[in-house]
């Protein structure tokens, strides 16, 4: 049997600490193979390039390793990956580690959730992994153990299709985590504004900025695991259908004034017009 082949992506770039330290955390569970972006790409979410080439080139900076650094987005370092640099399917693909939270609703913005999304999408059992942690100095020791541990677990049982896992990890010491929750996502959101100011030509611009704010007094979510020291584990699926809206809207919309609407007018024109 050959080994397992592990595919490590993430969104920080090829150079961040988080994804050394992934390297690390699953380098002797298989044949590990980096393909990552070849600058930071947070907040990418599952952008992929279409207007301009794509440059792959091989890089030497994990011993014992292959890696290369993408021009691309993380969904693009997935994609090529899959089609021009794996001999296979991978067995499991880990994102991260990401620096900060990707938790409740960041995962619709995140690079990190987007690339482990894609491989999901290929059928390749993934995880995303975020330390809540946002300097490039963080302590990675922790989330090493946790992402090693999640790791085998996934490769021992598995992953149901078209699922994924969401991993974060609470910022500080091993010691100081008081162990692995399995959750469902907070409803929490950004409040966000942008900050306008002016440029030496006295021109404006825009700074975004806002804060978090968790409507979610639950006890089962990822939000409640995080802030009282605990790991959370959130299952993601890729379908967005609100399927408990299909029969409201059902019953409340005039679906039989579909066959009409040919005759209607807009702007005083017929639609058929």
């Amino acid at each position: 049997m050959s080994k397992p082949l592990i595919l490590v992506v993430n969104d920080d770039g090829i150079t961040a600490p988080g994804i050394k330290a992934l390297v690390e955390a699953v380098h002797d569970l298989g044949e590990v193979v980096v393909v990552a972006p070849d600058s930071p790409q947070s907040g990418m979410g599952h952008a992929i390039t279409i207007n301009k080439p794509l440059r792959l080139r091989e890089m030497h900076l994990f011993d014992g390793v292959k890696s290369y650094q993408c021009s691309g987005t993380p969904v693009d370092c997935v994609k090529l990956a899959v089609d021009k640099v794996l001999h296979r399917t991978p067995d499991l693909c880990v994102s991260g580690i990401n620096h900060g939270s990707n938790s409740s609703i960041n995962i619709i913005y995140s690079g990190t959730m987007s690339a482990a999304v894609e491989a999901s999408l290929e059928g390749i059992p993934s995880v995303g992994f975020s330390l809540l942690d946002y300097s490039y100095e963080a302590d990675f020791s922790a989330a090493k153990m946790y992402a090693r541990f999640v790791a085998e677990m996934v490769l021992k049982y598995g992953q149901p299709k078209h699922s994924l896992l969401n991993v974060n990890i609470p910022k500080g010491e091993f010691k100081e985590i008081k162990g692995l929750k399995i959750c469902r996502q907070a409803n929490a959101k950004w409040e966000e504004e942008y900050m306008e100011r002016l440029d030496p030509m006295g021109k404006p611009y825009y700074w975004l900025t806002g804060k978090f704010v968790n409507y979610d007094k639950g006890q089962d979510t990822d939000e409640w695991a995080l802030a009282n020291g605990f790991v959370s584990v959130v299952p993601v699926q890729h379908d967005l259908t609100a399927h408990h809206v299909i029969p409201l809207i059902n019953e409340t919309w005039d679906l039989e004034a579909v066959a009409n609407i040919g005759n209607r007018t807009a702007g005083g024109e017929a639609f058929n017009s």
